[in-house]
Formats: C-alpha cells, structure tokens, sequence
C-alpha cells in the first residue's frame, strides 16, 4: 500500500523536487483531493507505460484499469481548479536570493487552460519515473482493491490516509504535523 500510495501522492506533488522540498503554506486538503482526481488518469498512464508488458493480459489493470481511469477523467474539468491550487502552492515560495520564484511566476501569466497539457505531461513523466518495475503487482493489487469505489471516495480516501499520516509535503491545512 506504501508503493501505491507514494505512486499517487507523486502524481499529486506535480511539480519539481526543488519544489517540494520548499517550505510552503498550508494545502487545503480538498485541493489535494482534486490534484489526485485530476492527476488519477495520467497515474493510470504511467502504470500502464512502465508496466504494461508486465500485467497480465487477463488481469485488472488491462481489462478493466481503463475504465477505473475514466471514471477520474470524467471529474478532470471540475477537479482542475484545485489541482491548479496545489500546483501553486508547490510553486509560491521565494528563491534564496528573495526574489520570486520563476516557476511561480509562469504559472501566474499561463492561462489555467493553457496549463493543462504541460501539466498533464509533468504529472504522466514524474509519476513514471517513481514507479519501480517491482512494485507492478502491488500497484495493480492495490487499484483493483479501491476500484469499486467511486472515484471520489477513492481520492477522499487517500486525502484522508494523507492526513491522518501527517504529510508535510505539501503540509494540509488543519493537519498538525509531528514532530521529527
């Protein structure tokens, strides 16, 4: 559960290490749920791309992991200003010289809309490149086990797995986070 988990909280972050290892204000733990809604599709993607050849031809991922995506893709129009929210939470920090972020400033002048595409490519790159060929079983277990779930109990549930694990990365609002 630990590897699907990382797999889909990657596909949350959307945005460089750099990024994420900054200090940021608070997330609203709505936003992160949209981020997963809307980023659920391209996680699908990136499974499929770096372990397709492994599932098999007869198992969930191939038969029915489609339409468990689709089911996110649905909700992408209505879950993307939250995933814009925590796209810019990741980027609304200072650089160390004090000026403003870069990445945070071409956020601000791109049209939301325009955003999306790259966005959509970020997320399908980033979440691939985390996915471990060994974790392939795991990640297909764990999907077939929340798929008979609507898809928004499926991202409420990570939402809440998150806070109750007191992420600090992106930190949720509401959710003290324990000390180290």
């Amino acid at each position: 559960m630990k590897t699907i988990a990382s797999a889909l909280l990657a596909g949350a972050a959307l945005f460089s290490a750099q990024a994420a290892q900054a200090q940021q204000a608070c997330v609203a733990p709505e936003d992160l749920q949209d981020g997963l809604t809307y980023a659920m599709p391209m996680i699908y993607e990136a499974a499929m791309s770096t372990c397709g050849g492994q599932y098999s031809a007869t198992g969930f991922m191939k038969t029915e992991g489609a339409a468990f995506a689709e089911g996110f893709r649905a909700l992408q129009d209505d879950s993307w200003p939250g995933a814009l929210r925590l796209i810019k939470a990741f980027a609304a920090k200072d650089s160390d010289d004090g000026e403003a972020d870069p990445i945070a400033a071409i956020i601000d002048s791109v049209p939301a809309d325009a955003l999306r595409p790259f966005v959509d490519a970020m997320v399908l790159q980033m979440v691939a490149g985390e996915i471990k060929p060994d974790s392939c079983d795991k990640i297909e277990r764990g999907v077939e086990l929340i798929a008979p779930l609507p898809p928004e109990n499926v991202t409420g549930l990570l939402t809440f797995i998150a806070e109750q694990t007191k992420i600090d990365n992106p930190p949720l609002c509401g959710v003290e986070v324990a000390a180290e």
